[in-house]
């Protein structure tokens, strides 16, 4: 869990970065809705929405304090989805064929093919 939790820390970080530059630019739309966070954590997202902080970790405390902050500022929202069906499977861990296909697809990928018109396998 503590590991989501810092990835779900560093992606917030990342969000407000985008949001800041975006909200620079002259004709971007604004207001700006919220960033949704996908985790596959149900305890690291119970944990960002938790007022309790009970860790004597003080790293996490601060990883905690800057997730508050960001999801009460309304800057990023987190939603939970289930691990088979969490797209960024393949850049975190190995699946067989079958889940690298459907994560691809579920990113937009389309299969590679060759100049000659047949597949890769």
């Amino acid at each position: 869990m503590e590991s989501e939790f810092i990835i779900l820390d560093k992606a917030g970080e990342e969000a407000e970065w985008l949001r800041n530059f975006l909200e620079d630019i002259p004709y971007w739309p604004k207001p700006m809705a919220a960033v949704c966070i996908h985790c596959d954590s149900q305890a690291a997202i119970g944990r960002a929405g938790s007022m309790m902080y009970n860790d004597k970790s003080s790293y996490i405390r601060r990883r905690h304090n800057t997730i508050r902050e960001l999801l009460s500022s309304e800057i990023i929202t987190v939603d939970y989805v289930k691990s088979n069906d969490n797209v960024s499977n393949p850049l975190t861990k190995g699946l067989s064929r079958e889940g690298v296909e459907r994560t691809s697809k579920g990113m937009g990928l389309r299969p590679r093919t060759s100049q000659h018109g047949g597949n890769f396998t």
